[in-house]
């Protein structure tokens, strides 16, 4: 596992952090990255230490744990170094391969920076909650870090493209308050962070016959057009991951800001 080592003290007290050295152009260093979970959320990040990051509501949280762990520990218990540990790959970085076996950019998540940010309880995160159109149809979304101003941002891009509508609608769901499917991890739904759009197009690991960490065959229906869609605005898909779910997409503006900076880094995978 990573650890912060010397990036640490490149960590700015103002909650910002020094470039890295040039020597250290081809790569995304950790404390690249948690300066870039802190730009896109502001309002919830109030500073990032040696010892964690401090947020909004007074919680720390810590940065690397130090524990040894296997892919589904991270999932089972990601601290934030494991949550942005993978490179979501875009631009010229994303091959259009299959992904390589485990890896799930953005699905390994640190359950106390996402109660955090958006809410410890269903009520809690419902608050949150506004209605966003989507295609004549009312969805809750959260307006946390401009969510919500994002998933209108997409809509207006994809109804220029009439073709592409039968994959979006009907929605199957935004908000629910509830655990990844055979977990008892909190999915990003329960949230409001995600979407899914019509299943009619979706491919889903496990209805592949799949096993975590042995995934026989990927398999993916939808447009690279809605993709690149979402993307623009700050969301990942989960058709890029090796546990792939196509009709799945989440806010998640700074792993698009990591890979864009990874990008301009000749695409470090890691």
């Amino acid at each position: 596992m990573a650890t912060l080592a010397l990036g640490c003290a490149a960590l700015l007290l103002a909650g910002s952090v020094l470039a890295p050295p040039a020597g250290a152009a081809s790569t995304v260093p950790l404390f690249d990255r948690l300066e870039a979970l802190r730009a896109a959320f502001p309002a919830a990040v109030r500073a990032i230490g040696a010892d964690g990051m401090v947020m909004a509501d007074g919680s720390r949280i810590a940065i690397d744990d130090g524990a040894a762990k296997d892919h589904e520990q991270k999932l089972a218990n990601a601290d934030l170094e494991d949550m942005l540990s993978q490179i979501y790959p875009i631009g010229v970085c994303d091959t259009g391969a299959p992904p390589s076996r485990n890896f799930d950019p953005g699905r390994i998540r640190n359950d106390a920076f996402f109660r955090s940010l958006y809410g410890s309880s269903p009520s809690a995160a419902q608050k949150t909650l506004v209605s966003v159109d989507w295609f004549g149809s009312r969805l809750p979304f959260t307006a946390t870090g401009g969510a919500d101003e994002a998933l209108v941002a997409v809509a207006r891009d994809l109804a220029s493209q009439p073709a592409l509508r039968d994959y979006l609608t009907p929605s199957a769901g935004t908000f629910n308050w509830r655990v990844v499917a055979g977990t008892k991890r909190l999915s990003a739904h329960s949230f409001g962070a995600a979407i899914d759009v019509n299943t009619r197009y979706a491919d889903y690991w496990l209805w592949s016959g799949g096993k975590p960490g042995n995934v026989p065959r990927y398999r993916n229906r939808l447009p690279k057009a809605v993709v690149a869609a979402f993307e623009r605005h700050g969301f990942i898909w989960g058709g890029k991951w090796y546990h792939y779910d196509t009709m799945h997409f989440e806010y998640r503006p700074e792993l698009i800001a990591i890979g864009r900076l990874a990008e301009s880094r000749g695409c470090p995978q890691e």
